[in-house]
């Protein structure tokens, strides 16, 4: 019997109680966390944003542009030395 209680006080009963409070304390820290953040501006969010659109744009454009260059040096190569594409 007495084997019983010690298996009751730390094993398999108290775990639910356990993660129930660390879970509950998560939330609290998460929450304190979320008050100390300095939350960018409407201003800086479209700024920033324009700019991701912009380099997306030049890097998309370079490397189509690559992509045609090689392309044609390799159409090239093959058309030069016999091989058809």
């Amino acid at each position: 019997m007495a084997d019983l209680q010690k298996q009751d006080n730390g094993g398999f009963v108290s775990k639910p109680k356990q993660w129930w409070l660390s879970t509950k304390e998560f939330f609290r820290d998460t929450t304190g966390e979320m008050k100390k953040v300095t939350w960018p501006t409407r201003s800086e969010v479209i700024g920033t944003t324009a700019v991701v659109i912009v380099a997306t744009l030049v890097f998309a454009l370079f490397l189509w542009g690559c992509d045609v260059v090689f392309y044609k040096a390799i159409d090239f190569l093959f058309t030069r030395f016999g091989a058809s594409t």
